[in-house]
């Protein structure tokens, strides 16, 4: 490979039907790796926000660093995001007392603005213009606020509304289902579907790890949530080998 042709690289994956299936087992992940530090364990919600930010900070610094694609990085990255974004959620929502609702509406305004701000000062919020620190800085930036959106819409529509876990987790895989029919039907803003299935992959995952560790009275399977964790964190490292993992490219990309 030329040193030109490592320029067109992102320090981002592809995204595939394999980014997307990882993806969901990480949310999910989160959702129970973040329930085992605050409830298992017993640390809280502010202790455990502390050391899975303190995680992510690492963990994007070490991504920005690198001067190319490494999928065990990324992905740790990630999973470091949802954890954090499921802590900060619950922090929010329940310690602080805001609520789903309100903490829904007030993550989805962060998002929003986080996006607006960095097509602002790039020029576009396609993931195949991650190549720039700046680019970087406000991807994971949107992606952290996207999590914790996600948890935090997870536990509304599972906790606030008849649902439960398996209905929201219905109603995300639904939305989800229709943003692919979208992508392959009509003229639709490739970049906004993106962020679109990005974001609404964390409310599925918050829901099928809910409906995986919560107490059968509650509506959930009553599974240990370390051994989840454990399974899912297994799961997603054999991916990881199995599914072919590519840095994406910015050649051509719009905002």
């Amino acid at each position: 490979m030329t040193e030109s042709d490592r320029d067109l690289l992102t320090k981002v994956p592809a995204v595939t039907l394999g980014f997307w299936i990882i993806k969901i087992l990480a949310t999910t992940l989160g959702e129970t790796g973040g329930d085992t530090v605050s409830m298992t364990l017993g640390l809280g919600y502010l202790a455990g926000t502390g050391i899975f930010l303190a995680a992510l900070i690492v963990l994007v610094a070490a991504q920005i660093a690198a001067r190319r694609f490494h999928p065990m990085l990324y992905w740790a990255t990630i999973i470091a995001s949802t954890t954090a974004g499921t802590t900060m959620a619950d922090f929010a929502d329940r310690s602080l007392g805001i609520g789903y609702a309100g903490g829904s509406l007030l993550l989805l305004a962060c998002v929003v603005a986080s996006l607006v701000v960095w097509w602002r000062m790039t020029g576009s919020i396609s993931v195949e213009t991650v190549h720039s620190p700046r680019a970087e800085i406000f991807y994971w930036i949107t992606i952290t606020f996207s999590q914790t959106l996600g948890t935090a819409l997870g536990d509304w529509i599972a906790d606030d509304t008849p649902l439960g876990y398996e209905g929201g987790a219905l109603l995300f895989g639904a939305a989800l289902a229709l943003i692919v029919l979208a992508y392959y039907r009509t003229g639709i803003s490739r970049v906004a579907l993106f962020w679109a299935a990005f974001i609404l992959t964390r409310p599925l995952g918050a829901t099928v790890g809910d409906y995986l560790d919560k107490p059968v009275a509650d509506g959930g399977l009553a599974f240990s949530r370390p051994l989840a964790t454990l399974v899912l964190g297994g799961a997603i490292l054999a991916l990881l080998f199995i599914l072919p993992q590519r840095a994406g490219t910015h050649e051509g990309a719009t905002a």
